[in-house]
């Protein structure tokens, strides 16, 4: 009776585990298709901006050519020309919380300045 036991019980634990392994290969299945979006699209997003840096390093080149060619090239100029350009998140965020700042001063003023002709129009009502 006891080996009769162990033999269900070990049939109950590859059912168990047969039942893991399947639920684990639709998960991995899942996250393989997620991993695999966002790795398209890094690259995607990589290949862009390859592609317009590589542009505007051909664009500088002609200018630097052109202006050469014409002698008005000088040391400044070049390094106006060559020296990489800093863009940042900040200015935008602080401009447009800016705004938003207003957008809610508007809003309060708004509301201060309405509330007392709703407050006569309110008495005049009763």
């Amino acid at each position: 009776m006891a080996k009769k036991e162990l033999e269900n019980q070990a049939e109950e634990l590859e059912q168990t585990l047969q039942k893991q392994l399947d639920l684990l290969k639709k998960d991995s299945e899942d996250w393989l298709k997620v991993g695999g979006a966002v790795l398209a699209g890094g690259l995607l997003a990589y290949s862009i901006v390859k592609m317009t840096k590589r542009k505007k390093n051909r664009k500088t080149a002609k200018a630097l050519e052109v202006l050469e060619r014409e002698g008005l090239l000088d040391e400044e100029i070049k390094e106006k020309l060559s020296k990489p350009q800093k863009s940042t998140f900040w200015p935008s965020l602080g401009q447009r919380l800016l705004l938003v700042g207003f957008a809610l001063a508007q809003e309060k003023l708004l509301k201060k300045l309405i509330a007392p002709e709703d407050a006569e129009a309110a008495e005049k009502g009763e």
